[in-house]
């Protein structure tokens, strides 16, 4: 079970490099690809490769000089995660990087990986034991584990455009690993689709909605739509703000002027930035400090004050991915 440091009623977010006060937390970015190592998810799309330490670091110190201080990673379990990576780079650029267990979507595995085949049981406890006991260095591609000191702080699960009955079982392994550890979770919706849907299975399954983001919801730029998922409680995540082409607007912009004065504690923003093209220490563009810099100014220009700014990268993060009290056993 995860234990609260220290005793009491502390709210903590579990760090690669261990627990700390969720108040601790600072300026985070909630959906980021910090490291994808080689497997078959950069087999199949080579962009994704992000396996380099020192591009990385460069990157993060960056980022942390223009005063970002922590990241919510989203590599789960065998998909190019590397927690031992993740923790060297923690280190050197002084951010806070959170690690997940959990599993992407079926698309990032190859056709005979174990994720199809998993009961409900065996992904509980494996997602248990990544949250309390460490993350295994080589993931699960064969019955020795090798666990590292390094704890995941958060589940991530995903959907496609349809619900499969793998996704239904990660869905349930996946509630009842939040229920007995209180870790929160992180969602992949397909280009902002099932947002509803995941909401009412994970509310279903007895998941404290305050402690569940849902990602990419941007990609699908209703703002009705928005309006109904963010009434649940959830919490959410728009990361396109730097996608959208010559002549789209920046619907990204829109939704948050639009949302953000009636739910002014469920919206946070990331990069999602999973492609060497565009971080600047791999030769792209527009680099990670984006949202700090570009983004931050043109909020500022549709009315997000400091205190809406700062709920947005500090307070609705902290407050999200700290780990739940109420389903901590008594």
């Amino acid at each position: 079970m995860a234990e609260k440091p220290g005793g009491g009623d502390v709210s903590f977010v579990r760090t690669v490099l261990g627990d700390i006060p969720a108040a601790e937390l600072g300026v985070c970015y909630a959906h980021e690809h910090v490291v994808i190592d080689a497997s078959y998810t950069t087999a199949q799309t080579p962009d994704f490769l992000l396996d380099s330490t020192e591009a990385a670091t460069a990157e993060l110190k960056q980022f942390h000089a223009d005063g970002g201080r922590a990241m919510i990673d989203s590599m789960p379990c065998d998909s190019g995660r590397n927690v031992r990576k993740l923790a060297a780079i923690s280190r050197a650029s002084g951010v806070h990087l959170v690690c997940p267990t959990g599993l992407h979507l079926a698309k990032y595995y190859d056709p005979g990986h174990w994720g199809g085949f998993y009961t409900e049981e065996q992904l509980a406890a494996l997602f248990v034991a990544e949250i309390a006991e460490g993350i295994d260095a080589h993931d699960y591609n064969g019955p020795l584990v090798v666990r590292t000191p390094h704890r995941a702080g958060l589940i991530k699960i995903a959907t496609d455009r349809a619900w499969t009955e793998r996704e239904r079982r990660i869905f349930a392994a996946a509630a009842d690993a939040h229920r007995r550890t209180g870790a929160p979770i992180l969602t992949h919706t397909e280009q902002g689709e099932l947002g509803l849907e995941q909401v009412e299975r994970l509310r279903a399954l007895g998941v404290d909605l305050r402690h569940v983001c849902l990602s990419h919801l941007d990609r699908r730029p209703d703002v009705a739509y928005h309006r109904e998922i963010l009434a649940s409680g959830v919490r959410v995540e728009y990361d396109s703000a730097f996608r959208w082409k010559p002549g789209q607007g920046n619907p990204t912009l829109d939704l948050v002027a639009a949302l953000l004065p009636e739910f002014p504690d469920q919206i946070m923003l990331g990069m999602d930035a999973a492609r060497r093209a565009y971080w600047k220490n791999y030769g792209g563009a527009p680099g990670l400090s984006f949202l700090l810099t570009d983004f931050t100014a043109q909020l500022r220009a549709v009315g997000v004050d400091a205190a809406a700014w700062r709920r947005i990268f500090v307070s609705t993060p902290a407050a999200t991915y700290a780990f739940s009290e109420t389903t901590f056993p008594a």
